[in-house]
């Protein structure tokens, strides 16, 4: 049995699918990125007047990502334990690796899921980091 998980507290998904499907005890999370949840801005970016993206601030769109992360696993029933597996996608492997590294490390510390990360050339909107993860909630949760 799979249940479509829709998370009040996260942005809304980009596209046509839900924030994560549950599947026995095994909750599979979309593609979860660095947006507000109330306002849809893509946190740390910074735009000129005519919209193009200038800069962004790496170590602000990990922590979005991981608290939009965590509210997707809260709305499946999940906490942040239960992860087993991240896939981690970085537009800029070069110049974000190391500030990821390390604030994922403060998040991560003792969790200690598998982890696989991508160095990509984009992803569908302005952001520098996004997350794929699998949890696995214990029996009777």
């Amino acid at each position: 049995m799979t249940n479509i998980v829709h998370a009040s507290h996260a942005p809304k998904p980009v596209g046509a699918y839900p924030h994560a499907r549950r599947a026995g005890n095994l909750l599979f999370l979309s593609g979860v990125g660095p947006r507000d949840a109330s306002t849809n801005a893509v946190i740390g970016n910074v735009y000129n007047a005519e919209g193009r993206l200038l800069s962004y601030d790496i170590e602000a769109q990990c922590r979005a990502v991981f608290a939009n992360v965590r509210a997707v696993l809260e709305a499946g029933g999940a906490h942040w334990e239960d992860l087993i597996d991240v896939t981690v996608f970085l537009t800029d492997m070069a110049r974000d690796f190391a500030a990821y590294n390390r604030i994922y490390a403060e998040y991560f510390g003792t969790v200690q899921p598998c982890r696989t990360t991508l160095g990509i050339t984009a992803l569908p909107t302005p952001i520098a980091i996004e997350l794929k993860c699998i949890a696995m909630i214990p029996e009777g949760r």
